[in-house]
């Protein structure tokens, strides 16, 4: 297999990232897109960003906890910092190591904590997440009309799924059994909240029909999303969405407009790790065990 430097995969992606929003925006009336954006209930955006960035502490909980079992747990408060950057890497950095891969990288260098282990754990944290998004659109498929054979199907992979996910972690990953259950309900958490938080950007779109269809549309999307095919999950977001709306004829430029507002409200929080970025000294990671790091860059 050939492997692709950085800057091609970088360039591929913002390429596809470019492609896809270019094919939407060929599909739909930009203008209403416009008048939507215009007529916008700025009390419900902000509830919705409320909710997306309480999604995020959840988040960084459960990334915790995976950190914890291979013996590199830090404070919450350190951990949540070291969070917010990563998502500002993930975000805005297009090139091949991003915010992930920056945290492999210095916890190892910090803590001698094998990279292998580290990557394990960034890697099972983000599967765990995609774990509750499947089961939270399955319940939801049972919930929309759609053909009662695919509910029947939505809810036969509903136990497959955590079944599998569950022989996976005892069979393949022992280090990671102890906070099996906690964090798949801090996954649960996490959805839950960026569900209220598509919910209310719903609401502040003054859209109110067919409200469980956009959800579970959303969280089709939010799954797409992970995939490291474009920046930021931007585009690909969006052509699920497109696609989505067409199948399920749903409104097109409602649904792109709730892609569109949940994207901006992703990259306002996380510009919040800019400001680590510029000052790593900032971070000051702490384990669990009460040892500082202030100064990343000279240690």
């Amino acid at each position: 297999m050939v492997k692709l430097p950085g800057y091609i995969k970088a360039i591929l992606k913002i390429a596809l990232s470019v492609a896809a929003l270019w094919y939407v925006f060929t599909k739909i009336d930009f203008q209403e897109v416009t008048l939507i954006f215009r007529n916008v209930n700025y009390v419900w955006l902000v509830a919705a960003m409320l909710f997306f960035a309480l999604s995020k502490v959840f988040s960084s909980f459960r990334l915790n906890l995976f950190f914890r079992n291979i013996g590199v747990g830090l404070t919450e408060a350190s951990n949540l910092r070291f969070y917010l950057l990563g998502m500002y890497y993930n975000l805005f950095l297009p090139g091949g190591i991003g915010g992930d891969g920056y945290k492999i990288f210095l916890l190892n260098r910090k803590y001698h904590t094998k990279a292998k282990k580290l990557f394990w754990a960034v890697l099972l944290d983000r599967v765990n997440g995609v774990l509750a998004l499947f089961v939270l659109a399955m319940i939801l498929a049972l919930l929309i009309p759609i053909p009662l054979i695919y509910k029947y199907f939505a809810a036969g992979l509903i136990p497959v799924s955590i079944i599998t996910y569950y022989a996976g972690i005892h069979w393949f990953f022992k280090d990671f059994k102890t906070s099996l259950n906690k964090t798949n309900l801090y996954s649960i958490a996490v959805q839950v909240a960026q569900l209220i938080s598509a919910w209310f950007i719903l609401y502040a779109n003054n859209n109110q029909d067919q409200t469980l269809s956009y959800l579970f549309l959303f969280l089709i999307s939010s799954i797409v999303a992970t995939l490291p095919i474009t920046i930021g999950g931007i585009g690909s977001r969006e052509i699920t969405f497109l696609f989505g709306a067409e199948l399920m004829q749903l409104d097109i430029h409602q649904s792109i407009a709730l892609s569109l507002l949940f994207y901006v409200i992703t990259a306002l929080v996380s510009l919040f790790g800019i400001y680590f970025s510029l000052n790593e000294k900032a971070l000051k990671l702490q384990l669990s065990g009460n040892v500082v790091i202030h100064d990343i860059e000279n240690q």
